[in-house]
């Protein structure tokens, strides 16, 4: 499985950005994606999870309400729609999945994508 991430950018307070993650390989039945974010000098942690048959979701509290994730089947791809941004989501936003149940710890995951830098300016 290979990841592919991307739609990182520079928003202002407030403002929305959503991240794709292309999917090479095999995407079965419990298959999961998982975001995860990274701000300088911290470590990683999780943003939101997705079942990828079922469509089940998890968020980190501190995401929820304002951020959403969500695939295309017919494209392969998954996304992390992101509103309301604040200066703390500021960091770099990786992809990632695994086989199995929709975990919140990296080291869960075995498959990660190069990550994209989300800059939220206040």
């Amino acid at each position: 499985v290979q990841l592919q991430a991307s739609g990182g950018g520079l928003v202002t307070t407030g403002g929305s950005l959503r991240l794709s993650c292309a999917v090479s390989g095999r995407t079965e039945t419990n298959y999961v994606m998982g975001w995860f974010r990274q701000a300088p000098g911290k470590e990683r942690e999780f943003v939101a999870a997705l079942a990828w048959s079922g469509g089940s979701t998890s968020y980190a509290d501190s995401v929820k309400g304002r951020f959403t994730i969500s695939r295309d089947n017919t494209k392969n791809t998954g996304y992390l729609e992101m509103k309301g941004l604040k200066p703390e989501d500021t960091a770099v936003y990786y992809c990632a999945a695994r086989y199995g149940g929709m975990l919140q710890f990296t080291r869960y995951y075995s498959y990660w994508g190069q990550g994209t830098l989300v800059t939220v300016s206040s």
